[in-house]
């Protein structure tokens, strides 16, 4: 990477002060009609001492670390290394024209003192340097800002990471402890079922492990552990519970955050259901509306407040689908019909 990076440079700087030399030469030959040899030469000397003085000055800079600071602070420093770089390009023309007696015989006949040349000369090559040091730094800073721009992308993409797998850290134990609670009160009373109810747990746990490497999985995968985490509730509940599923079968293949379906009836459950001295009922719709897959999720009972609002169940699904699908998904919750929660989740639909 450096090595592209001092090539590009170079180019720029050879290409950049041919530039210049062939635009002298056009004006020359445009509005004197004639080019000279030593005209010529001097135009060479002009490159050379543009590409060797203006490289001292990047050295310089970079030595000196002014690419960091923002440019106000280190503005005066840079004004005078401009003007010390200008009269380095100058006492280099003039020195290659001393040497090689590279005077027009118009200047011959003149011969200005040393320092009138040196002085006649300051603006007007200082117009070569400062322009490629406005160049240069503005280079600079957009390649900054790009980086700038790149390294927060990684961050943010670091960061959304990491809460991902907090979320899901989090789900997994505490799916876990209610189910747990769900077989204990079956040992006693029926060690069969109880049985039964550790092996489908078995079977929950190895899909939510699966599950746990993936940022998505396919719906119909997610409602299979659903179905297998109500067959555990059920056992529990008993008759106070009735499962109902109006599910189009087309929407099995959409992908959604794994575990995101099963807390949110886990949630129904425990904040619904649990709470009705003669149950109720859960229905998970699973259909396509616009051009999102919409999940609903319905439940006996009441939006009570804070059980709902302040639930980890609720805040982990708004904060994994802002974090997967940006303002693009959408959670809502809401009581209807006097007795009934819903819970509402819009994802865009993948093709």
């Amino acid at each position: 990477m450096a090595k592209g990076i001092s090539r590009y440079y170079w180019w720029c700087q050879v290409g950049g002060w041919s530039f210049l030399g062939l635009t002298m030469l056009f004006f020359a030959h445009t509005f004197e009609q004639k080019v000279s040899v030593i005209y010529l030469w001097r135009t060479v000397t002009v490159i050379m001492a543009g590409i060797i003085s203006t490289h001292l000055l990047r050295e310089f800079i970079k030595k000196m670390n002014w690419l960091s600071p923002p440019i106000e602070k280190i503005l005066p420093k840079l004004i005078i290394a401009v003007i010390i770089t200008t009269l380095v390009f100058i006492l280099f023309q003039m020195s290659v024209y001393q040497v090689f007696n590279l005077y027009e015989q118009h200047e011959n006949r003149i011969k200005p003192d040393f320092i009138t040349r040196l002085l006649a000369n300051v603006l007007d090559r200082g117009l070569y340097i400062l322009p490629w040091t406005l160049i240069y730094y503005f280079y600079h800073y957009i390649d900054k800002s790009r980086k700038q721009q790149v390294d927060t992308l990684k961050m943010e993409a670091l960061v959304k990471e990491l809460e991902l797998k907090t979320i899901k850290s989090h789900i997994n134990p505490h799916f876990i402890f209610n189910a747990l609670n769900s077989i204990r009160a079956l040992i006693d009373e029926n060690p069969n079922r109880a049985r039964t109810a550790i092996t489908e747990l078995s079977n929950i746990l190895r899909s939510s492990m699966q599950a746990e490497k993936m940022e998505t999985v396919s719906f119909e995968k997610e409602l299979n552990i659903v179905k297998d985490y109500l067959a555990l509730e059920h056992i529990r509940f008993e008759d106070r519970l009735k499962v109902e599923y109006d599910i189009d079968e087309e929407t099995l293949d959409q992908p959604i955050p794994p575990m995101m379906l099963q807390t949110l009836v886990e949630n129904a459950i425990k904040h619904g259901i649990s709470k009705q001295v003669n149950g109720g009922r859960v229905k998970i719709i699973s259909d396509f509306k616009d051009d999102y897959h919409e999940l609903v999720i319905q439940n006996t009972g009441y939006l009570n407040g804070s059980l709902y609002d302040d639930g980890f169940g609720l805040t982990s699904t708004k904060n994994r689908l802002q974090l997967l699908f940006g303002d693009k998904a959408n959670f809502d919750i809401r009581e209807i019909s006097g007795n009934t929660v819903e819970a509402t989740v819009l994802i865009p639909i993948v093709v």
